[in-house]
């Protein structure tokens, strides 16, 4: 009796009820069909699908990096073969087995040229050769020159040592100099340069080093267009060998910023 009344409460069965338990078994929500439904629905996993993308993209990118190599070595292959090309028709001739040119051999002078290049190059070379001419006939000029012309002192000669003795006189502002330069030589020369300026010569000596006797001097003059003071020995000096050059002088002391120069000043009224 009970249960004929339990099976008389149940409700009845309806398609709806139907499709909600088949929603259910599914994997659904178990919503009724319709906007709200669709927008909660489950939505399908795409990850997947993008690796597969990935793997085109990269695959793709590693196609293109091969292609692009394997166009440049082609390219560069190419350029040697077509330098190889051109330096084999720029070398010499070669004669066939009867002694006669082959190939490019029997064209005439000139040909496969541009017009005008054969001339160009030939007045270029002509232009390189006459600036180098001109160039070795000035450089001897100046070898030809004499050393006191020359703006800077020749190297021939080096001082190892000056001993130097002033003698200073205030009444005339004058005074007197000794000057003992030891000197080594280079490169074997009959002329002795030093700056000079401004000075009177009264004495020139030449001497090697711990001998008694000395090299003649033929002559000495100061040469103010270069500020210098040349001495012209009667023979060359020897390579290696020290010599003393001992000059006696005298000048004024200048009022002005050269050599040995003066100066003053006033004190209490006094000037000193």
């Amino acid at each position: 009796m009970a249960l004929e009344e339990k099976r008389q409460k149940r409700p009845p069965v309806t398609p709806m009820m139907i499709e909600e338990e088949t929603a259910l078994r599914n994997g659904s929500r178990g919503l009724t069909p319709g906007p709200w439904a669709e927008a909660a629905g489950p939505r399908p996993r795409t990850t997947e699908r993008h690796i597969a993308v990935h793997k085109r993209l990269v695959l793709g990118f590693a196609v293109s990096i091969l292609a692009l190599l394997a166009v440049t070595m082609i390219a560069v292959l190419l350029s040697v073969r077509f330098e190889e090309c051109g330096a084999a028709a720029d070398g010499p001739l070669r004669a066939g087995g009867n002694g006669s040119f082959s190939g490019a051999a029997q064209q005439p002078p000139g040909a496969g040229q541009p017009p005008g290049r054969p001339q160009e190059e030939a007045r270029g070379g002509e232009a390189a050769v006459a600036a180098e001419e001109e160039e070795e006939e000035e450089w001897q000029r100046w070898r030809e020159m004499p050393p006191w012309t020359r703006p800077r002192l020749p190297q021939h000669l080096r001082p190892l040592h000056y001993n130097l003795m002033l003698s200073a006189f205030m009444e005339n502002f004058t005074f007197s100099g000794e000057v003992n330069v030891q000197l080594e030589v280079r490169n074997a020369s009959r002329y002795i340069v030093l700056h000079a300026h401004r000075m009177h010569i009264e004495a020139v000596r030449v001497a090697e080093d711990k001998l008694a006797g000395g090299v003649r001097v033929a002559r000495s003059f100061l040469y103010p267009q270069t500020q210098v003071f040349v001495v012209v020995l009667n023979r060359s000096l020897e390579v290696q060998k020290s010599y003393n050059l001992k000059i006696i002088y005298n000048a004024l002391i200048e009022n002005e910023l050269l050599g040995f120069f003066r100066s003053s000043y006033v004190l209490h009224g006094e000037r000193r």
